[in-house]
C-alpha cells in the first residue's frame, strides 16, 4: 500500500476542510498510480470508492478481483462533472435535466453507454452507472484521470468505509491511498430515470423521487 495523505482532518465536512492545492503531490501520486494500470482508494462525500482507469478492462478487471466481486455485478464510472459524462453517456433531454438537478452529488445515474465503455465494466449491459462525486480530492484526482471506476474501496458484501482505517486490508495492501479524513458513511442513491425505478435509497433518496414524482410524464 502506498498512502497519500491528505489533510487527514476527522471533520466529514470535506469541501470545508480540504485544501486541494495543498493535497496537489498526494493527487499527482495517485493519478500516476492510475496510469500505470493500478488501483486506488479515494473519499468520496459519500464512503470511500477503488478507482481504477475504468477505460482499461485489464485494470477493470483488477478491481472486481480486489473486491471479489462477481464478474455479473456492474461497476459505475465516475467522472469530474456533467460535461464529461456526456462523452461516455447518451442521456436523453429528461436525463440529463436530472443529471443537471443532482450531481455532482451522492447519486448515480444509470444511463446509456458510449460503445468505448468496456463490457467488462457494466457486465455486458448497455447501460453504465455515472457519478460525479462531490468531494474536492475525488474531483482534484477525477480532473486528471478520469473516468474511474466508481466502487465503494470494500471486499464484496463487507461494510463499505467511511475512513481509510475501515478500508478492508487486501484493498489497502492492493492499491495507493488518497486519505481524504472521514466521509459521510451514507451510500449514494442508484436512479435509472428512464424507467423511474431507484435501485437503491441511499443519500437524497427523498429528494430523487420527489423529482421523478414531479418530473412524470414530461
Amino acid at each position: 500500500m502506498t498512502n497519500v495523505d491528505g489533510d487527514g482532518n476527522d471533520d466529514v465536512d470535506t469541501d470545508a476542510d480540504i485544501n486541494v492545492d495543498a493535497d496537489a503531490d498526494a493527487i499527482a501520486r495517485a493519478a500516476d498510480a492510475v496510469r500505470r494500470g493500478d488501483l486506488v482508494v479515494y473519499p468520496t462525500e459519500t464512503v470511500y470508492g477503488l478507482g481504477a482507469d475504468a477505460l482499461d478492462p485489464d485494470a477493470v478487471a483488477r478491481v472486481f478481483e480486489l473486491k471479489g466481486r462477481a464478474r455479473e455485478k456492474p461497476l459505475s464510472l465516475a467522472v469530474p462533472d456533467v460535461a464529461a459524462a456526456l462523452a461516455y453517456t447518451e442521456p436523453s433531454p429528461r436525463e440529463r435535466r436530472f443529471l443537471r438537478a443532482f450531481l455532482p452529488g451522492p447519486v448515480t445515474v444509470v444511463l446509456e453507454a458510449h460503445e468505448q465503455v468496456p463490457g467488462v465494466l457494466t457486465a455486458g449491459r448497455e447501460r453504465v452507472g455515472i457519478r460525479v462525486p462531490d468531494h474536492p480530492l475525488a474531483r482534484a484526482l477525477l480532473r486528471r484521470v478520469a473516468p474511474l471506476t466508481a466502487t465503494s474501496a470494500n471486499r464484496s458484501g463487507n461494510p463499505s468505509a467511511r475512513r481509510v482505517a475501515e478500508v478492508d486490508p487486501a484493498v489497502r495492501d492492493g492499491s495507493t491511498v488518497l486519505d481524504g479524513g472521514e466521509t459521510s458513511g451514507k451510500e449514494s442513491t442508484v436512479v435509472d430515470v428512464s424507467t423511474e425505478t431507484i435501485h437503491r435509497r441511499g443519500a437524497r433518496a427523498a429528494a430523487v423521487a420527489a423529482w421523478l414524482a414531479d418530473e412524470e410524464g414530461r
